[in-house]
């Protein structure tokens, strides 16, 4: 399973970069609204750290403006992936950006019904968007295991990215299940490699260490 970082921080990024684990990141206008930089510099700065897809989103509501954005943004960087919520004119211009070789990443996916028509129509990618299913007292990993069977009983190419994760077991949850990519918050991604019985080894290490003759 890849490992997306879900951020617009130079910084973070480049932090995550350098473990060796980061394969994409995704973004998107919150996040964005947040850095110190005009919405195309950050992209393109981000696009110059991370070689994998970076998911940049559009926020025009109809068709014919969402693909012109679209190909605008798709012009910044070629690792850009155009995220796009999905909805009727959202599926209109996924048509039209992926007949132009536009990777998109269709966002706000909720149902296994709109995954499906996503890959139909073309994305790339698709976010289903568990923390808030679970928020809502759904089952945010049950929906993933939906898209799942679904993208592999029809061999769609359309990878499953797992979004608004909120804890590490999310992250090994959607591995179990068979998702491609988990898109996830920078504090996540510290506590993936975080365990309380590791620290107190290395501690036990060190302290053994020192009473080691030299």
């Amino acid at each position: 399973m890849k490992l997306f970082l879900d951020s617009a921080n130079l910084e973070e990024i480049r932090e995550v970069a350098s473990w060796g684990v980061l394969d994409g990141v995704t973004t998107n206008p919150s996040l964005c609204s947040k850095e110190n930089a005009t919405f195309e510099d950050n992209i393109r700065a981000i696009c110059a750290v991370c070689a994998g897809p970076v998911s940049a989103e559009c926020v025009s509501l109809r068709a014919d403006e969402i693909v012109v954005e679209g190909r605008g943004l798709a012009r910044i960087a070629p690792n850009v992936a155009v995220k796009i919520p999905i909805c009727l004119e959202g599926l209109k211009a996924t048509k039209t950006l992926h007949a132009e070789g536009v990777p998109v990443n269709m966002t706000l996916i909720f149902s296994a019904s709109q995954a499906l028509l996503a890959a139909k129509a073309g994305a790339r990618f698709v976010s289903p968007f568990i923390g808030r299913l679970d928020d809502a007292s759904e089952d945010g990993m049950a929906l993933i295991e939906e898209i799942v069977q679904i993208f592999e009983n029809y061999r769609f190419e359309t990878e499953v990215i797992v979004a608004s994760v909120r804890h590490p077991r999310h992250v090994v949850e959607a591995a179990l299940v068979g998702a491609d990519i988990a898109t996830v918050p920078y504090g996540v991604m510290e506590k993936l490699v975080k365990h309380p019985l590791t620290d107190i080894g290395i501690e036990r290490f060190l302290a053994d260490w020192r009473k080691v003759r030299k």
